[in-house]
């Protein structure tokens, strides 16, 4: 075990740093005071089904035209935040750039999310090419540490991804939908470990929907109660993509 003093030298030498931005700051997973005033929480008023945020409350039973017009697989699409800058910049890092403790950074801020009945934490899972090249599964490092977190198992090779899929920027709902299908499998024994259970799917970036909705499909064919999803941001506005 390291001595104190050399803790105190090491976090000197490598101080904590905003995951939004790179400043110092004093503690880990703590954003700068721009970066946090730059989030935008996902809290109520929303549908109540997809979650998706209202300017105002229009009640409880509230839904959006989408979720309205055709109604959505998944129990729930919950995220921390909004996607913007400093929600970007943290995927971004944490995807490309090797900085797998944002991982635990993003989990902080997703686990107040978490629903109070959830059994079983899946992550969305990658093609292997994709694992082999970037070394591990974000999604599954924030399962691991939202398990850590609340005591919620995590079952990180429950789903597999058996098809490379290419990006679905720019596909229309049926270009996305035909690009992921037949894309995702279950393991073998999953079934067993689903059924009846509610079921929380968890992933980085939330956009389309049109992986995650797949991924939701095979888990309720599996037999699970629910599935919800939770994931770190949320694509509200189209134009943060750019």
């Amino acid at each position: 075990m390291l001595s104190k003093s050399v803790l105190r030298l090491v976090a000197l030498a490598l101080p904590p740093r905003c995951p939004g931005c790179g400043e110092v700051v004093d503690a880990d997973h703590r954003f700068c005071a721009g970066c946090w005033g730059g989030l935008r929480m996902i809290a109520p008023p929303w549908c109540a089904t997809c979650n998706l945020p209202f300017d105002h409350d229009r009640g409880p039973a509230a839904q959006c035209g989408a979720c309205l017009a055709d109604p959505p697989a998944h129990d729930g699409v919950r995220a921390a935040v909004a996607y913007g800058p400093a929600a970007r910049t943290l995927a971004l890092r944490l995807k490309y750039g090797g900085r797998t403790s944002h991982a635990v950074t993003a989990a902080r801020m997703m686990a107040r999310h978490l629903p109070a009945d959830a059994q079983l934490l899946v992550p969305v899972p990658l093609h292997r090419w994709r694992i082999w090249g970037r070394g591990f599964n974000q999604a599954a490092l924030i399962a691991r540490g939202l398990s850590a977190m609340r005591g919620v198992p995590a079952e990180l090779d429950l789903l597999r991804r058996v098809k490379a899929t290419p990006v679905l920027r720019g596909l229309g709902p049926k270009g996305r939908a035909r690009a992921v299908a037949g894309a995702f499998a279950l393991a073998p024994g999953a079934k067993e470990r689903v059924k009846g259970r509610s079921v929380v799917l968890v992933d980085d970036i939330y956009t389309s929907g049109a992986t995650t909705d797949a991924c939701v499909r095979l888990l309720k064919r599996a037999g699970a109660r629910q599935v919800t999803i939770l994931c770190w941001a949320r694509v509200i506005d189209s134009d943060a993509l750019d």
